[in-house]
């Protein structure tokens, strides 16, 4: 099985690396430089810190976690830090780095950490290019368990109830107790000849883990016993080479009500019975990111990081924006009145959710936001690559 790249790389590299993933011969379309807007809403930074080394230029989905009044941050070679939500103060510091690299992981030069941060059961569940999948004590930091999985582990671990499940680069999803580790099934899906680098996290609801797979699918895996309850397409892969035939659901499926929201690469957007699998209504659109919603709105960032807002009743298209074109736009998130991306070049930039229009735009940190913002109260937290978490508001 071979595995072929993401835009989310640096940015320098990013119009290869579409033309490499690209089906055609096509000259790309260049990367979109800023222009002048008219802000109606200021962002400010109210709070930045150091964690770590960051991620340098490889291909990562880190990003902050929330939970029990804390912020958890980790970097690619195994710091891990807990901030206080409320006042931005350093509530534990731990770098695993040095247990990583002289026992489990000897070969490996330290954690590689690229899938996590995930709070839940008083825990931090982390994961690694090598496998690595760690929990900590949330209150403390002090490591409890760690494993090695079949593959990759490239998003972060989702926990439903006393069990953890990763997502594994080699088609596998995993499942460990939550208290010590312990293995409790595996979930195996053959994997397409050519696919993307990454995966998607599962979602967990109603007993059941929700999971995109490599070949254009949604299953959903029982979480007592390790057995597809349903897999469906949402994609059928076309075309007479392995890239056109890429079809990857490369994101975490989203859950509203009794609807499940799933993209796939060079594929489709849809809406599905959560219940039973059967498409409700299917449109074109390209994507490896996460979705976000809000109200009746979903909101798509296709690979050539156009926005788009699209009912998510009917798949009817309600406004796109094209402004920001390849400029690596990480996953869009909803928040207050706007829909929040960031870039290769380290700005945030804010939409009206009601008709795209870019109305407001702030620089963090000039070395690139690459992971999906993550919304706190009336907080906008971003992680950078160049190590930094940065808190934004809106006076």
């Amino acid at each position: 099985m071979k595995s072929w790249c993401k835009t989310l790389l640096a940015c320098g590299l990013s119009i290869g690396m579409l033309s490499a993933c690209s089906s055609s011969d096509v000259e790309e379309e260049p990367i979109s430089q800023l222009t002048e807007i008219e802000a109606s809403v200021f962002p400010a930074v109210s709070w930045s810190a150091d964690v770590g080394s960051g991620v340098g230029d490889y291909y990562s989905r880190l990003r902050p976690a929330a939970r029990y009044d804390k912020i958890f941050v980790a970097d690619r070679y195994g710091k891990i830090v807990a901030f206080d939500e409320a006042t931005g103060e350093k509530v534990w510091d731990k770098d695993f780095s040095s247990l990583f690299r002289d026992n489990i992981l000897a070969k490996n030069k330290g954690a590689r950490l690229a899938g996590g941060v995930t709070a839940a059961r008083n825990k931090v569940f982390v994961g690694g290019e090598s496998g690595l999948v760690a929990a900590f004590d949330a209150d403390t930091g002090e490591h409890l368990w760690h494993v090695i999985a079949g593959g990759e582990v490239l998003s972060a671990p989702t926990v439903g109830d006393d069990i953890v499940v990763v997502n594994t680069g080699s088609g596998t999803l995993e499942a460990f107790n939550v208290d010590d580790g312990e293995k409790r099934w595996v979930y195996e899906n053959q994997l397409p000849t050519l696919t993307l680098r990454g995966t998607g996290s599962a979602a967990y609801d109603a007993g059941g883990f929700f999971v995109g797979t490599a070949d254009g699918k949604v299953a959903v895996v029982i979480k007592s016993n390790g057995q597809s309850a349903w897999a469906q397409s949402i994609y059928t892969p076309a075309g007479g080479n392995e890239f056109t035939r890429m079809a990857d659901v490369d994101m975490k499926p989203v859950i509203v009500g009794e609807n499940l929201y799933a993209v796939s690469y060079n594929g489709n957007l849809v809406s599905m019975e959560s219940r039973t699998g059967r498409i409700v209504w299917t449109r074109k659109y390209s994507s490896f990111h996460e979705l976000a919603y809000s109200g009746a709105s979903l909101f798509v960032v296709d690979d050539h990081s156009r926005i788009y807002s699209v009912d998510r009743r009917n798949g009817l298209e309600l406004w796109s924006n094209a402004e920001l074109i390849n400029r690596g736009l990480t996953a869009a998130v909803a928040f207050k009145d706007y829909v929040v991306v960031g870039d290769f070049e380290g700005y945030l930039h804010f939409m009206n959710k009601s008709d795209g229009k870019i109305v407001g735009r702030i620089q963090v940190d000039s070395s690139g936001l690459y992971s999906q913002p993550l919304v706190v109260n009336d907080n906008l937290y971003v992680q950078t690559r160049g190590g930094q978490v940065v808190r934004v508001t809106l006076p």
